[in-house]
């Protein structure tokens, strides 16, 4: 039996019963889940073992990479900047980027990065993966790339270029990389523990991931035998030269390992954020309120970042989805705590996201990353919250 530390409120303790499932039949390995309610922590968890390899357990302390969850961080800054007047989402990129006016992008507005419109979701000439790494080399490949379709017709998830793009946007406002304008103008005001690119000191408290396969490749499948909703997904994602693949070929090579040090290290703001459940729920918590003094963004500003871009079907993941400026909107398959809730997954089971109707601010991390739609650990602690509400 996992042991659990940490604290739970009282009426909070279905999350902690979900939790303790999660260790016993759902996989989990080590991860911990934060909930604010109301601007105070009423749920905040931790087990299990960050490093497999040598037995270390997951403490308090204890960091975790929650892919594409980086996303709600990266467009928290954006919305920043946005309340203080120095960027306007309407306003085309080449304001801010001039470069980016090639290849007929100089329409393109700010706020079509955000939402996945701007067809900007691979290169035809992938980067050297330590050139990404260093920032302007993909920055420059993807101010010289064609749109693969016109920007504003359709949307699909730009799953890596995203934070590129986004990213060089913050840097060309701000003067400061996305990694050092979060630490300074959001971790440091609310004492976050979450960074975009790991500070050298850090990494000693960095769990180790597990990546595991679905039990079933459906790819492998004959496509009479796959459900009838799931064949032009499947289809895509047995196809090399398909978007759903492409969008995550942009760099040489195409894998990236993030376990790695440099990898960490770097700052990848679509996916290497880094950090513990606290500190993502507490960002969340402060962006639909006060925390300790220290509120995010004004009623106005959160309105019109949580508003509704896009929704349908997705040319990359193929399949729906809902995006705001930014942040994924509840959908069937991501329903979150209600209808106004918005945030951001990542692969494998990562989740942060916050709900102004409840007062709700969640996020559960953990280091093994499980494939596939059969996973039902972040699923469950949401319900678990769900029947813990009074709203």
């Amino acid at each position: 039996m996992t042991m659990i530390d940490g604290e739970v409120a009282a009426g909070f303790e279905p999350v902690r019963e979900a939790f303790a499932e999660n260790f016993a039949q759902h996989g989990d390995i080590g991860a911990a889940v934060c909930v604010y309610w109301h601007g105070r922590p009423v749920v905040d968890l931790w087990g299990g073992i960050a490093d497999p390899d040598t037995g270390r357990p997951w403490t308090r302390d204890t960091l975790q990479l929650v892919y594409s969850a980086t996303k709600g961080a990266t467009a928290t800054a954006v919305h920043l900047l946005v309340q203080r007047g120095e960027l306007d989402l309407d306003a085309p990129v080449v304001t801010y980027w001039p470069e980016f006016a090639a290849n007929g992008k100089a329409d393109i507005p700010v706020r079509w990065l955000l939402s996945h419109q701007a067809g900007l979701v691979t290169l035809d000439r992938p980067v050297p993966l330590a050139d990404a790494l260093r920032w302007h080399p993909m920055a420059q490949a993807l101010a010289a790339q064609r749109p693969v379709w016109t920007p504003g017709t359709a949307h699909g998830y730009h799953g890596r270029t995203w934070g590129w793009l986004v990213g060089e946007v913050i840097r060309r406002v701000s003067g400061r990389s996305p990694g050092r304008f979060f630490a300074e103008e959001i971790a440091s005001p609310l004492g976050l523990d979450f960074f975009i690119g790991l500070p050298a000191d850090k990494r000693d408290r960095v769990s180790s991931m597990v990546h595991s396969k679905p039990d079933s490749d459906l790819t492998t499948v004959p496509p009479e035998l796959i459900p009838e909703g799931l064949r032009d997904q499947v289809a895509a994602w047995s196809d090399p030269n398909s978007l759903s693949n492409r969008a995550y070929m942009v760099t040489d090579p195409a894998g990236i390992d993030f376990n790695s040090p440099e990898v960490q290290a770097a700052e990848l703001p679509a996916s290497n954020g880094i950090g513990t459940a606290h500190g993502l729920a507490r960002m969340y918590a402060a962006l639909i309120g006060e925390v300790d003094g220290v509120r995010l963004l004004v009623p106005e500003t959160l309105t019109l970042a949580i508003k509704e871009q896009v929704a349908g079907m997705d040319e990359v993941l193929v399949a729906q989805s809902r995006f705001s400026s930014g942040f994924q909107l509840p959908t069937t398959d991501n329903p979150m705590t209600g209808p106004r809730a918005f945030g951001h997954n990542g692969r494998g089971g990562s989740l942060g996201f916050a709900d102004p109707e409840c007062g709700i601010a969640f996020s559960y991390v953990m280091n093994h990353i499980i494939s596939g739609p059969v996973d039902v650990r972040a699923a469950s602690l949401v319900d678990a919250v769900r029947r813990s509400l009074t709203c």
